[in-house]
């Protein structure tokens, strides 16, 4: 496995290995890494030649400092876990190296992102642009990997690569959530769930579960909305930021009452730690 740190020297390799005619696909992350990041890493090798990683705690897309100086980082246990799991290439540059000038670009992306995240986070997903479209700039992947926890973020990738990339040929590719055996969405900041925390945390995932057989059961969109706030109230840990069920492809309010091809999206405190979460319908 090699490691980058340089943008040019990473560019010039990856160019090498095009000139090859090898296949490159792509994970970008914020390391902290887990078995959801692992499951991506896996397919990204599986359907690719070449397995690109970037690690990089994005400072654009934090709204909040504190929750950007709390998040995990342990580079060295990333890099362990990735040269057991089939990546070829790590990308891990520096601030300076990623913003060598302050990125003053601003991503205008109607209504996709501006709702769930969009509202509660503002500006995050301008950040999250800002980045990525930097990523697949130096790695000009043939395809990129996301996991659909972040399902919001998919959606507002695909609108920034349609509306300010459109030489950018890679596929992005949406993997399904990774849960623990008992339910639990893998997330880089469940390290910072106590015990106690840890165990409340497994009502967001049940939640959902029962919603989605609520709506199998035609059950309208009142009542699975209520039910959800009435489930997430009852646990003293748990404060519920929002839950909305949206299209899943406009992720806008849907008009019909008994939901379908729709995503129930969730964001949970748990303590002082941001939890989110969704299920298709």
């Amino acid at each position: 496995m090699e490691i980058y740190k340089e943008t040019s020297l990473l560019k010039q390799r990856l160019q090498k290995l095009r000139s090859q005619s090898k296949s490159i696909g792509f994970v970008p992350t914020m390391g902290a890494l887990h078995q959801g990041h692992i499951s991506l890493v896996e397919r990204a090798a599986k359907e690719n030649d070449i397995t690109v990683v970037s690690i990089f705690v994005n400072p654009t897309q934090f709204n909040n400092k504190e929750d950007l100086e709390k998040y995990p980082r342990d580079p060295d246990a990333d890099f362990a876990l990735l040269e057991k799991n089939s990546c070829d290439i790590v990308f891990a540059p520096t601030v300076d190296e990623m913003y060598p000038t302050p990125d003053t670009r601003v991503f205008s992306l109607g209504s996709v992102a501006e709702v769930m995240e969009g509202k509660y986070r503002p500006g995050h997903f301008n950040g999250v642009c800002q980045v990525v479209s930097r990523l697949f700039n130096i790695v000009e992947p043939n395809r990129a990997y996301f996991g659909q926890k972040d399902y919001q973020q998919i959606a507002v990738i695909k609108a920034m690569v349609r509306k300010y990339m459109p030489t950018f040929k890679g596929e992005i590719v949406s993997c399904p959530i990774k849960r623990e055996s008992d339910g639990l969405a893998l997330s880089s900041r469940n390290v910072h769930l106590s015990p106690e925390q840890r165990q409340s945390a497994l009502l967001i995932s049940k939640t959902l579960f029962e919603a989605k057989k609520m709506a199998d059961n035609k059950a309208t969109q009142k009542q699975i909305t209520d039910f959800i706030k009435r489930s997430i109230a009852s646990d003293a840990n748990l404060c519920l930021e929002y839950v909305e069920i949206a299209d899943k492809d406009t992720l806008q309010p849907i008009a019909n009452e008994y939901p379908k091809n729709a995503v129930i999206c969730i964001t949970v405190y748990d303590g002082k730690t941001r939890l989110i979460d969704n299920i298709l319908l």
